[in-house]
């Protein structure tokens, strides 16, 4: 430990990370607190969302660089724009204690992506991109935020980089299914202080908001994505959905505006519509979904600048649409190869769905399933309106594509 730091600062800080969020106006939860004061190189945190994870482990990389003088610490996360959240809230917390640690804990440089402290440590933020993680060496700590869904080869190329400085590597996220490195060194992984973090740890998420995201998203969503769950897939019709969805919008909108409409009355009427950019990645941000409603209402809610495909057995209401001004072609509608094509855009990469967005894709993606009880080829008829109308828009776009892999030979 630094003992010019820890004779300025006072013992509190320098032996205490969790006085870092005091000061700050978050005191540390139990968990964190605990998370905080262990001193294990190897950390898995599987983690609720919002339970804090970024707070705590902008706090441990704060306090690593405060009182390592020199030291480099890493924070790496799938997307630039995460790891520069982190890093965010790591400045906001410094900014917070400054003035009571004293000079010798200032910045001599700040950036977007690195602060550089006036006793020589380094703080820098990087995308989950191996060529550029390659160039540094030595870290003392080494951060991956939603690591569940950062690559196997980037972790491969985070590991030997430690083995020289002994460094510390922390690695948080939410389960992301039963695949990957992550999930794997949970299940196996005997190097590893293991924390698991459900929701109720977290004294901020209350047992309501849990169920209304249990009822807006479903069990298996809610199973993962606050109850740590490496939830099973099994029966699924589209078991890696979850591979497509984005957070924010990965890229600016460039390209065909696009959608998909499966029609409804007591059922719900359910349209989504998104942009095809020139490298065919077809990216959703938008749905309607909704009973009861005429459909005069729902052209004019519809965007106008879209090219639709919709359920072919809906003629009149194509025709319907087509006379409020909006430009839609029946679709394909047979069902396996429909599928079969969904299956093959979730597999290439080129589809991408933002979860905020379409909330009632995500949750039917979640429940959709076949029948077990049965021949196993034919999904059950019940939470598929939304998945519908992704299945209309996919064969559409398709069509051309699905008919060569079908042409025998």
């Amino acid at each position: 430990m630094h003992r010019t730091g820890l004779r300025r600062a006072g013992s509190a800080p320098a032996l205490d990370p969790a006085w870092l969020l005091a000061k700050a106006g978050m005191p540390a939860d139990d968990w964190q607190r605990q998370l905080l004061a262990c001193g294990d190189r190897r950390l898995l945190v599987c983690c609720s969302r919002q339970a804090g994870k970024s707070t705590v482990v902008a706090a441990l990389a704060l306090h690593t660089a405060l009182f390592h003088p020199g030291c480099l610490v890493l924070i790496l996360a799938p997307g630039l724009r995460q790891a520069q959240e982190l890093h965010t809230k790591l400045r906001g917390i410094h900014a917070a204690v400054s003035a009571d640690l004293g000079a010798w804990a200032g910045v001599s440089r700040l950036g977007a992506v690195e602060t550089v402290f006036a006793q020589g440590s380094r703080v820098v933020a990087l995308p989950g991109n191996e060529a550029r993680v390659r160039g540094f060496s030595g870290p003392r700590l080494v951060v991956l935020d939603e690591a569940a869904r950062i690559p196997d080869s980037l972790y491969a190329s985070v590991r030997p980089m430690l083995a020289v400085s002994r460094g510390r590597l922390v690695a948080m996220s939410t389960p992301f299914g039963k695949r990957g490195w992550f999930w794997r060194e949970w299940e196996t992984g005997k190097e590893w202080r293991k924390f698991r973090i459900p929701w109720n740890l977290c004294p901020r998420i209350e047992p309501a908001f849990i169920d209304n995201e249990r009822e807006a998203l479903g069990d298996a969503w809610v199973e993962q994505e606050y109850g740590c769950s490496f939830g099973s897939s099994e029966g699924l019709v589209y078991p890696a959905f979850d591979t497509c969805l984005v957070r924010k919008m990965p890229h600016p909108l460039a390209g065909e505006a696009v959608g998909g409409i499966d029609f409804g009355w007591r059922n719900p009427f359910s349209a989504v519509w998104g942009t095809r950019d020139r490298e065919d990645l077809l990216l959703l941000h938008g749905e309607r979904h909704k009973t009861r409603t005429p459909l005069s209402a729902h052209a004019q809610a519809l965007p106008r600048a879209v090219r639709w495909f919709a359920d072919p057995a809906g003629r009149t209401e194509i025709e319907e649409l087509k006379g409020a001004g909006l430009r839609v072609w029946p679709a394909p509608n047979a069902i396996r190869a429909g599928i079969a094509a969904v299956h093959g855009r979730l597999e290439s990469g080129r589809l991408q769905v933002l979860a905020d967005g379409c909330p009632n894709l995500v949750a039917e993606a979640g429940k959709y399933r076949y029948d077990t009880d049965g021949d196993g080829e034919e999904p059950l008829d019940r939470d598929n309106h939304a998945l519908a109308a992704l299945r209309y828009l996919i064969t559409g776009l398709d069509k051309g594509r699905m008919a060569r892999v079908r042409k025998p030979g």
